[in-house]
């Protein structure tokens, strides 16, 4: 990319697209592309083609999707297949028809097996039974990455996916029932504070292992795989291949900690004085997810934020959007 080239950011106000933004502008990237939900239904073929016929875009991080946690993917599995299909299905192919020079598809560490080998390599994918709690979310996703990959290999075009572990940072999603795990523990131990409530109760028995991201690294990451030069950008898309390694790069730091260590991280963070219960009647989800990111440290680029630190962050933001509108 240079600083003239077009990107367009598909989900730009979520936790990913405006870390992007945040990344893109930091480096000296300024002709966006940008559109609302209200301005562009991404699950509309007919919008989508009219858009990028009429924008043209250089390149497209491909970071749209409906997103949550156990809850939200237990109570609302057709929306997280068909919408997230839709969304992927209408922009890959949009990408080709007008020529887009690269695209990062951005999925999930979900779409590894529910007892995928730890820690998990791109060579895990589809080499056993998925998690069935976030079993139609990680189909989608995978259906995006056998996607690109496909198109790689019969229109040669420069379609990779990353998959980022779980993420969290400035821009999350705080609802009480919708939220990913970090943000959802932030306002949980916020709300127990306020209130002073005795305790406060954690879905599972606390045991799964989790790994986290913040979003800044993780946007950062995108950048400079999106930047790298042709010889080793090519040589991750699979064109000449169908190996068993898809287009995939697994995008993390590489170390995780247990749920019930990362609760009492959240309950020193937001400084709740009481006491935590783990309700094991609560489903945990996969037992763990470590990513393996050898692949990307040996091209060069390691997270650089510790995740205390990010979780002082993530806090911070959640304060400030809670704060009351002025007037």
């Amino acid at each position: 990319m240079n600083p003239e080239s077009k990107i367009y950011i598909a989900g730009h106000r979520g936790l990913v697209g405006t870390a992007l933004l945040r990344n893109l502008r930091a480096k000296g990237f300024d002709n966006f592309v940008t559109r609302t939900h209200a301005e562009l239904d991404l699950t509309s073929q007919a919008a989508v083609e009219a858009f990028f016929a009429a924008e043209k875009p250089d390149y497209v991080f491909l970071s749209a999707a409906k997103v949550g946690g156990i809850h939200a993917n237990n109570t609302y599995p057709a929306e997280f297949i068909r919408d997230n299909l839709a969304i992927q299905t209408n922009i890959i192919h949009a990408a080709y028809k007008n020529s887009v020079k690269r695209m990062l598809f951005l999925g999930s560490s979900c779409i590894y097996p529910r007892l995928a080998p730890q820690p998990m390599k791109e060579e895990h994918l589809l080499t056993s039974e998925l998690e069935p709690t976030n079993r139609p979310y990680a189909l989608a996703k995978i259906a995006g990455i056998e996607m690109c990959w496909a198109y790689n290999r019969q229109y040669k075009t420069q379609y990779l996916a990353v998959m980022p572990t779980t993420l969290s940072g400035p821009g999350d999603n705080y609802h009480p029932e919708n939220a990913h795990v970090i943000p959802a523990l932030i306002r949980r131990f916020h709300e127990a504070r306020l209130a002073n409530a005795p305790s406060v109760t954690v879905w599972g028995s606390g045991t799964p292992r989790r790994e986290f991201l913040y979003s800044e690294d993780m946007a950062d990451a995108c950048v400079y795989l999106m930047n790298l030069a042709d010889e080793p950008f090519v040589s991750l898309l699979g064109q000449e291949r169908n190996d068993g390694l898809p287009p995939l790069m697994n995008i993390g730091v590489g170390h995780d900690l247990t749920i019930r260590e990362l609760a009492e991280m959240v309950k020193a963070v937001v400084g709740y004085p009481g006491t935590i219960e783990f309700d094991a009647t609560k489903p945990d989800g996969t037992p763990r997810k470590l990513m393996d990111v050898g692949r990307l440290n040996g091209m060069g680029w390691q997270a650089g934020t510790s995740f205390e630190a990010g979780l002082k962050q993530a806090y911070m933001d959640f304060l400030d959007r809670e704060k009351p509108a002025p007037g």
